[in-house]
């Protein structure tokens, strides 16, 4: 392997929907960094078989829905 061409990989901590974290090899952010997902394995339909609904955290989908709410969405 060439040296000096690699990023670093160092361990981060990962922060899922429900709150509960696990320590993990990453080359994202620094050594120690808490990386927090908004979308997880826990709480995405794909995974849950759809018993799962997403959060709206952001108000993305509720401006959606008042942008076009006359459309049939």
């Amino acid at each position: 392997m060439k040296k000096g061409i690699h990023p670093d990989y160092h361990f981060i901590e990962v922060k899922m929907t429900d709150g509960t974290t696990y320590r993990t090899r990453s080359t994202w952010g620094k050594e120690g960094d808490t990386l927090s997902l908004e979308i997880d394995p826990n709480s995405h339909p794909a995974w849950t078989g759809g018993s799962a609904k997403l959060m709206d955290t952001g108000g993305r989908v509720s401006k959606f829905k008042s942008k076009y709410s006359g459309l049939g969405f």
